[in-house]
Order: C-alpha cells, then sequence, then structure tokens
C-alpha cells in the first residue's frame, strides 16, 4: 500500500481506539438521542394534533412533560418511597422465612431418606450474620463511596438531559452534523439511515411505554385481588422494570413474592403464578398488539445484545440494550446487507 493508505488504516485503528476509551461517553450520548427522539416524537404528535408550529409544539410537549414530572412527584414518589422503604425492611423477615422453609423441607427430606438432619451450617451461617462488628472508618468509606456514585450519578443524568433538550430543540441540525462525517457520496443514503433509525426508534418507544403500562395495571389488580400488601409500589415496579426484557420482569416478580411470603408461602406461589401469567398476556397479547409496526427482534438476539452491551457499557448497557440492539438491526439490514453484501455482483461467466 502507498503511505497515504497506510496513513488511513493507522488513522481509523486510532479513531477506534480512542472511541473504545470513550465508550462510557458513547453510551450517555446514545440515552440523551434515545430522550431525544422521544420528545421528537411527542412534538410530532402535538404538530399533527394541533396543527401548530414545531417551536410552540415543542414549548407544549416540554410543558406537558414538566406537569406529568411535577404531578409524579407530587402524588405518585411520596407514597412510593414510604411503601418501598416498607418493602426493603421486610425483605430480610422474608428472606430468612424462606431460608427456614428451604431447611425444614431438605431436614425432611434427609430425615425421610438417612434418618437425619442436613444442612445445619445453614441456620448457623444466617443466625451469625450480624454477630460481626463493623469498623468505623471503613463504614465512613463505604458511606464516602455511596455518595460519590450518586453524585456522579446525578451528574450523568443532568448530563443526558440537557443533551437530549439540545438535540430535541434542533434534530436536523444535529443530523447533518452526523452525515457529514460520512463521505460524500454515501450521506443522501446515510440520511434515510438515519430516519429508519428514528423511526424504530419511536415505534419501539411507544410500544414500551404502552405495554409498561398495561402490566404495571395488570399487576395492581392481580395484587390487590390477592390481598398482598405495598400494591402501589410492586405495581410501579412492575412497569418500569418492564422496560428491561427478560431480566425486567424476573426482577419484579422478587419484592412481591418476598412481602407475600410474610403472610404463607401458598399466597407468594400465587404471586409467582400471577406474574407468570402477567408475562404471558404482555408477551403474547399485549406486545403484538401494541408492537405491530415495530422492528421485530428474535428473543436470542435480544437476549445476546443484552449480554454484550452490558460486558462493553456496564449497567446502563442493559437498560440501552433494547434500543441499541433496535438501531443497530436497521443498520446492519440498511447498510451491509442492502447496500453492501446485495451490491456484489458476479463477474460475467463467474461461478457462484
Amino acid at each position: 500500500m502507498r503511505f497515504g493508505q497506510w496513513l488511513g488504516v493507522m488513522a481509523t485503528a486510532v479513531a477506534l481506539l480512542l472511541l473504545w476509551s470513550l465508550r462510557e461517553v458513547l453510551v450517555l450520548v446514545f440515552a440523551a438521542v434515545v430522550l431525544a427522539m422521544a420528545v421528537c416524537t411527542l412534538v410530532g404528535v402535538a404538530q399533527e394534533r394541533l396543527r401548530c408550529s414545531r417551536p410552540l409544539a415543542l414549548l407544549v410537549s416540554l410543558s406537558g412533560l414538566l406537569l406529568v414530572a411535577v404531578v409524579t412527584i407530587a402524588v405518585v414518589i411520596p407514597p412510593f418511597i414510604a411503601q418501598f422503604q416498607e418493602l426493603l425492611i421486610q425483605l430480610p423477615a422474608a428472606l430468612q422465612l424462606a431460608v427456614q422453609l428451604l431447611r425444614r423441607s431438605l431436614d425432611q427430606s434427609s430425615q425421610m431418606l438417612y434418618g437425619r438432619e442436613a444442612l445445619q451450617w445453614l441456620q448457623q451461617s444466617w443466625q451469625n450474620q450480624g454477630s460481626g462488628s463493623l469498623d468505623p472508618t471503613e463504614g465512613l468509606l463505604k458511606l464516602l463511596g455511596i455518595a460519590g456514585n450518586l453524585g456522579s450519578g446525578l451528574l450523568e443524568l443532568f448530563f443526558v438531559i440537557a443533551v437530549s433538550l439540545m438535540v430535541a430543540i434542533q434534530p436536523t441540525a444535529y443530523r447533518e452534523i452526523a452525515v457529514l462525517m460520512v463521505p460524500s457520496f454515501y450521506r443522501r443514503r446515510f440520511r434515510d439511515v438515519l430516519s429508519l433509525c428514528g423511526e424504530a426508534l419511536s415505534s419501539w418507544m411507544a410500544g414500551v411505554l404502552i405495554s409498561s403500562l398495561c402490566v404495571g395495571v395488570l399487576a395492581a389488580i392481580g395484587l390487590s385481588l390477592l390481598g398482598v400488601k405495598l400494591v402501589a409500589a410492586n405495581a410501579l415496579l412492575a412497569g418500569l422494570l418492564n422496560i428491561i426484557p427478560n431480566v425486567g420482569p424476573t426482577l419484579s416478580t422478587v419484592f412481591p413474592m418476598s412481602v407475600a411470603l410474610l403472610d404463607s408461602p401458598v399466597k407468594a406461589l400465587l404471586v409467582l403464578l400471577l406474574y407468570v401469567v402477567i408475562q404471558h398476556i404482555e408477551s403474547y397479547l399485549i406486545t403484538p398488539s401494541v408492537m405491530h409496526h415495530q422492528v421485530k427482534l428474535l428473543p436470542g438476539l435480544t437476549l445476546i445484545a443484552q449480554f454484550l452491551f452490558t460486558v462493553i457499557f456496564g449497567p446502563l448497557g442493559l437498560l440501552l440494550a433494547l434500543p441499541m440492539a433496535v438501531c443497530l438491526q436497521v443498520v446492519v439490514r440498511e447498510v451491509l446487507i442492502q447496500d453492501v453484501l446485495n451490491g456484489w455482483e458476479l463477474p460475467v461467466g463467474g461461478r457462484p
């Protein structure tokens, strides 16, 4: 290769290394883009319904979002925090009861098979959990670590919100900046690909919002009928964790089962059955109904995307695994398959 080609290869390698070192910042930027797409989708709906200009639709949309946030904070958050604190207080007792039930079952099985009790170390280790003393210096360091992580998380949240608002105000200008980053001969096509990614994200977000709302309502109704405590906290957790496929619904089952276990093991099993039924309704009835325009992802690819993006980007990668997979699928289909692979042709007289 000539010197210019070697220089291009080296520049590409350096750029890839730089992007890899900045992957945590890039995933925050992607989160801001996803949030900006949500705002732009809402602005488009408001502009279509109200038949007004985009600045006025943007003002109405941001005002509506602010109003919803204020009402949620004032009405929903205080009882949710109170119930969630009670839930956290009850979790150790529920876990201890579960360990006791498990040990009792194992002891009964061991008595029937071998004539003696089994797993006595489990009870001893559980009773000795709180016997250790905590060094004050160690406790202070842990507290400072928690405060530092909380401050870093709030700073990242403010960054995402600020960038998303800037992008939502001038989406076309930021899209053209991204278009200028590709060669000139491909810019028109790349602009179409970005539009397809935006449509896929908008469809996904609308579907997830409706699906999570339905899951939260069904969980609230079911838990109320079963007489489980802390209905608001558990229903809100079920709706929020439904955004994370595969992992979220499993995590949302732990909390209500722990609360129900304090009443009776039968009620905990009924809660598990309730959440299994809700997830089947969500998977086979709600999702196909509200996401028929969504970019379809196979369950195996969704699980692979969750694992891959979590390893690369950390916990935030798990939350953004599905939108990243949606965009990646559009890019692979339109760029790699449509423009690259389908563009290859056999030479005249060539072998397939």
